[in-house]
């Protein structure tokens, strides 16, 4: 009698998917500059974290890998810009920096 090697056939492809993570990152990280700035920045960086390791672990059936890099340098870019406006403004109300001229209308006295 002769032996044969039954092999069951591969499992079907269905092609690869971006990461809904991903997305929700770069849409947060967009988001950050124009609706809600600290919260969008957090979760674009959050997110988009959790996102990269989603991919990773996928095994190659996720993508988005870029979108979620854009969403957390889009976050980080964010934050960084309220943690300097938040410094500029504490040194104007120190005193160690003064404030434009156009954001002071009364100069000793003399008004525009």
């Amino acid at each position: 009698m002769s032996q044969q090697n039954y092999q069951s056939p591969p499992p079907p492809t269905y092609g690869q998917q971006t990461s809904s993570l991903a997305v929700i990152s770069l849409v947060a990280g967009i988001a950050s500059f124009f609706i809600v700035p600290v919260l969008g920045a957090l979760v674009a960086v959050i997110v988009g974290g959790m996102a990269k390791k989603e991919i990773r672990q996928s095994g190659g059936r996720m993508t988005g890998e870029g979108m979620a890099t854009a969403g957390i340098i889009l976050g980080w870019i964010n934050i960084a810009i309220g943690v300097i406006g938040i410094c500029l403004t504490v040194l104007v109300f120190v005193g160690a920096i003064s404030a434009p001229f156009c954001l002071i209308p009364f100069v000793n006295g003399i008004t525009f």
